[in-house]
């Protein structure tokens, strides 16, 4: 008898050699971010870790930070400024989307110029037109004091309120763009088949709609909320001296106390905030996709 000697051959995966020419395209937006973004943003929290005699590595800064409680509520005031702002912002962009991506009237360019044209101008001039708005001599208390419904002027200026509405002014069209780009990549097929089935408009939108747009309302909520936390022009207009957020405090802390190091310290705190709500929002995202998908 012969006995045959089986050879069994285990095929090798394949590997792709490593082409250096497909990454020459992500080669200048990559040193364009090092030197814009990363290394100044290196500087800035090297600087934060900078004592005032000179130490190289030290946390006084941040303790100076964090025991004083004027600094904790400007952190805090920030936080709620951009919170009320962004869903504020998301509310209102919300319907104005949804008529821009299903509507086919002609008035559908109109109100899309509407909601675009407050980028035609800056966001210092249309801050200013809000001021006049809503100071105590401004329009709406003079049409009020006028009418006899109010005897004294109403505070929506030099406040909260007035600069989430300022605020909500300026980023709102960012929301309707972030907004209308989701809705228009659901299928209109989807809503003829539950009005077929007899379905509500209400029910449509609260069951299909609002469902399948939620990476539009996160984006729109994480856009709105980084722009706000960032501003600085309509807090310090709108708000007035006495509104203190992270964006005024760190121009006081660099052009009139001179401090640099605690003018540090806040920029770190007010990005660590922006990327702990951007995590947020997309893991919440990522939850609300998995129990779509279930």
């Amino acid at each position: 008898m012969t006995s045959t000697d089986t050879l069994s051959i285990t095929p090798q995966p394949t590997r792709l050699p490593i082409r250096f020419g497909q990454f020459l395209p992500l080669a200048p937006p990559s040193i364009m971010l090092i030197f814009i973004f990363a290394i100044p943003m290196g500087m800035m929290i090297a600087l934060s870790f900078r004592g005032a005699d000179g130490a190289l590595l030290t946390l006084d800064n941040y303790q100076r930070f964090f025991s004083d409680d004027l600094m904790l509520a400007g952190l805090w005031r920030t936080a709620l400024m951009s919170g009320l702002v962004a869903i504020c912002v998301t509310v209102m962009a919300y319907p104005v989307a949804y008529y821009l991506a299903r509507s086919t009237s002609r008035w559908r360019t109109v109100v899309f110029a509407l909601a675009i044209a407050p980028e035609l101008a800056g966001v210092v001039l249309r801050t200013y037109g809000w001021l006049v708005i809503l100071e105590d001599h401004g329009a709406i208390n003079s049409i009020l004091i006028w009418s006899g419904m109010i005897s004294e002027p109403l505070p929506l200026s030099k406040n909260l309120l007035g600069v989430v509405i300022g605020l909500t002014h300026v980023v709102l069209p960012f929301g309707i763009l972030s907004l209308l780009t989701s809705i228009q990549g659901i299928d209109p097929n989807l809503e003829r088949a539950a009005q077929i089935l007899g379905a509500s408009r209400l029910s449509i939108i609260r069951r299909i709609i609002l469902p399948l747009s939620v990476p539009g309302i996160v984006s729109s909520l994480l856009i709105a909320f980084t722009m706000s936390a960032s501003a600085y022009a309509t807090p310090a207009l709108l708000g007035g001296a006495g509104f203190k957020v992270l964006a005024t405090m760190v121009y006081e802390q660099v052009l009139f106390y001179i401090d640099w190091p605690l003018a540090a310290v806040m920029a770190v705190l007010l990005l660590i905030l922006m990327l702990t709500m951007t995590l947020a929002g997309t893991r919440a995202e990522a939850r609300l996709q998995r129990k779509l998908h279930v």
